[in-house]
């Protein structure tokens, strides 16, 4: 839901935005924008937008709340803490249509059913969260976006006149469930929004909490009704027609790549096993780089704003002791206690499964080849571990 064209928030921000008192005319129009899939992560989920456009004014606007900006100062630290910042950005409508055509995703519209009152109270509203001191919001990919902005404001303007029924809602799903439909569950993107994200990721979303998605925006102002038992969308336009770009897996999958890794790491333990020795290398590799996600982890849970990173049970297979413990594993000979760590580590892989199939957090499937693995070696090095102190 990321606008790509960053540049284009950077140069049209420096229009004003009209006054308030500009009156629009009975010709003018309000329109929610949906735009289907890209390429990109970033561009997975579509994105969502209003258009204002009245023919006697000559105006034609977009306000587009998902840009932001790279030059923020301590963007990337910020991004990681999750205190992103996004803005709405105001600008001619003919820009925002080139750069879907030129992307090649298709472009749909839904022209509101509003009296002139209510379009000129939308108008008012959007000319007001334009300006410099306004534009700007904590963004959150779940509760706060640019999807979710468009029905905020509708709610916000109609009140109890409008209703978003859910009579065609599917069954009930978590944001997780929302979330993997979007992208190809063999990709990289799906394998770090799903490592990152904990348990209420897998809370069964509301109907209205749906509306993250711009598709579920689509489809909910498009069967929502008024208080006069009309609809709230009073025509449909396609503006650019393309097929819908389908969600592929990565060129080299986190699955290709973790069962390549599972498959050295257990032949590896094979032939420790049948020598009666231990290769010290696959245990740093493995502690360490368990251990260095497992701090990722934590520092997301305990120290960012992300709403979805607390209580992520990815913790158990990536557990931050790890780091040190992988480089007590370089030395010959192994303490007392790394046993009973061992046994933890195996009890936490052994809880994984249970968790799983409980659906108390669903893990990423393309780990699932890594903790085989992990588990294959844990159970090793505590039976060497428990001969050798016989």
């Amino acid at each position: 839901m990321i606008k790509k064209y960053i540049f284009i928030f950077l140069f049209f921000s420096i229009y004003s935005p009209l006054k308030a008192q500009v009156q629009l005319s009975v010709y003018s129009e309000i329109s929610i924008i949906t735009a289907g899939p890209g390429e990109e992560l970033y561009e997975a989920f579509g994105h969502s937008a209003i258009r204002v456009k009245d023919p006697v004014l000559n105006l034609d606007l977009i306000y587009n709340y998902g840009m932001f900006d790279f030059n923020q100062p301590n963007f990337l630290l910020n991004f990681a803490k999750g205190n992103m910042i996004y803005s709405l950005a105001r600008y001619e409508f003919k820009y925002f249509l080139a750069s879907y055509k030129r992307d090649k995703r298709w472009l749909k519209e839904q022209i509101l059913n509003l009296t002139q009152q209510e379009k000129q109270d939308y108008f008012i509203f959007l000319e007001t969260n334009a300006t410099p001191k306004n534009r700007n919001y904590l963004y959150d990919p779940y509760f706060d976006n640019c999807a979710t902005k468009l029905r905020d404001i509708t709610k916000n303007i109609l009140g109890s006149k409008v209703h978003f029924n859910d009579n065609n809602k599917q069954k009930e799903l978590t944001f997780r469930q929302l979330t993997n439909k979007e992208i190809h569950w063999n990709s990289w993107g799906t394998f770090g929004l799903n490592l990152i994200a904990g348990m209420s990721l897998d809370k069964k979303a509301t109907f209205n909490e749906y509306m993250y998605l711009p598709d579920y925006v689509y489809t909910s102002f498009k069967n929502a009704t008024l208080l006069d038992k009309n609809k709230l969308i009073k025509k449909e336009n396609t503006l650019l027609r393309f097929s819908e770009k389908e969600p592929k897996p990565s060129t080299i999958s986190p699955f290709l790549v973790f069962t390549i890794i599972a498959f050295l790491g257990i032949f590896i333990t094979y032939i420790d096993n049948k020598k009666g020795k231990r290769t010290k290398i696959l245990d740093f590799i493995l502690f360490f780089i368990t251990g260095l996600i497992g701090a990722v982890i934590i520092f997301l849970w305990f120290f960012s704003s992300h709403s979805t990173a607390p209580n992520n049970l990815n913790f158990l297979w990536a557990f931050v002791p790890n780091l040190i413990i992988a480089f007590l594993l370089l030395k010959n000979n192994l303490s007392k206690w790394i046993r009973s760590y061992l046994l933890v580590l195996l009890i936490f892989m052994a809880l994984i499964p249970l968790i799983w199939i409980a659906k108390i957090q669903v893990f990423p499937l393309a780990v699932i080849p890594l903790l085989v693995l992990l588990f294959t070696r844990y159970l090793y090095l505590h039976k060497s571990l428990l001969a050798s102190k016989k």
